[in-house]
């Protein structure tokens, strides 16, 4: 069924968007019904879904679902204006949540209230039909990386770190889209998958998609990477990014930078997968710029897992004991082996992706 591969799609007969809740995930298969701007928000914010491309779909849809609610309630301007603001306010760190709404208020600009719901379906369709395949082809351009590192009756052992799958991109994934595609290719394939703390996205939502498709791996804590590294127990490191700069650097899920020190160190390629809409034209410099998200300290304090039949959260650190909780870090492009986009791979530096992307020179001036 399409649903069980997607992460998220829309009733073609109803305002009614449906998303799995990755929080009960792995024990857990919860799909959850969204019908209003204000539940997609919290969606976005809980983290009932998350990964930069989903977050932008998300985004669009739930415009989409303001634009039906402006329309029924006869509500003027300023609640579309109140809905970007509240959409734009869930996560700071991923641009494609930003990019989306932007198309979507260009999609609409200039139409009358009986016409914006429709143009902003069709813009948030047309979204989520551009990851997709942006997805799909990332996962053809590494599968070459793959082909090139196998050796003969050896698995290609790759690490990844957090969750860069179709759970975050809709479809296919981006550090996974290489590995499905290799397996399908009949290509050994091992994966690490490293547990990524706190929110443990590698060890629950990784292991369970690589589970379902049948590709051998291993979860590893988050600081195995290395030791693993030093022994020649890795070939490639495979991440996702939550927003790139246009020199390169690569915004993470928390615990990248230090992946991709162990692999410089090493000598193991270190590459991050993303599509076009990751990255960020208007930044140079990753370090100084990119904004990054502080979650609450309940996540690190408090691990969630099932205990019997049910899911229970439970206290690990003393309770006086406080705790910080940066989400995301930034990897310099210098620690960057090359990018893995939708158009080709490409060396982390601004010459290599504008030359894949020519017609986003202008962004960069």
């Amino acid at each position: 069924m399409q649903q069980e591969m997607q992460s998220i799609w829309a009733d073609p007969r109803r305002p009614r968007i449906y998303i799995i809740d990755q929080r009960a995930l792995p024990h857990r298969l919860v799909i959850e019904t969204i019908t209003s701007v204000e539940a997609m928000g919290r969606a976005i914010r809980e983290m009932h879904l998350r990964g930069a491309p989903l977050i932008g779909v998300a985004a669009a849809y739930g415009y989409y679902l303001a634009c039906v609610q402006a329309e029924r309630r006869g509500l003027k301007q300023h609640y579309l204006e109140e809905a970007v603001r509240l959409l734009a306010a869930t996560r700071p760190t991923a641009v494609n949540l930003a990019r989306a709404l932007e198309r979507q208020q260009q999609a609409v600009a200039g139409t009358v209230a009986a016409e914006r719901s429709a143009r902003a379906y069709a813009c948030a369709r047309s979204l989520e039909a551009e990851e997709i395949d942006c997805c799909r082809q990332i996962g053809q351009h590494g599968l070459a990386l793959i082909e090139e590192i196998r050796r003969p009756g050896s698995p290609v052992n790759i690490l990844t770190h957090c969750n860069a799958g179709w759970l975050a991109c809709v479809r296919h994934g981006t550090a996974t889209a290489p590995i499905y595609a290799a397996h399908e290719r009949g290509i050994k394939v091992h994966v690490w998958v490293d547990e990524t703390r706190p929110r443990n996205q590698g060890a629950r939502l990784t292991a369970w998609e690589l589970a379902r498709a049948g590709v051998p791996h291993t979860v590893i804590t988050d600081n195995s990477g290395g030791h693993l590294m030093q022994h020649g127990r890795v070939d490639l490191v495979l991440v996702g990014s939550d927003r790139t700069t246009r020199t390169g650097d690569v915004a993470n899920k928390i615990g990248t930078y230090l992946k991709a020190l162990a692999a410089q160190d090493n000598g193991v390629p270190f590459y991050a997968a993303l599509p076009a809409s990751t990255i960020d034209w208007e930044l140079s410099d990753g370090l100084a710029e990119i904004p990054i998200e502080e979650r609450s300290a309940e996540e690190v304090r408090c691990v969630r897992g099932l205990a019997g039949r049910r899911i229970r959260e439970v206290l690990v650190p003393p309770r006086e004991s406080p705790a910080a909780n940066h989400a995301f870090d930034v990897t310099p492009a210098r620690l960057v082996t090359g990018l893995i986009t939708e158009r080709g791979i490409c060396p982390a530096d601004e010459q290599s992706l504008h030359r894949l992307f020519p017609e986003k020179q202008h962004r960069s001036r």
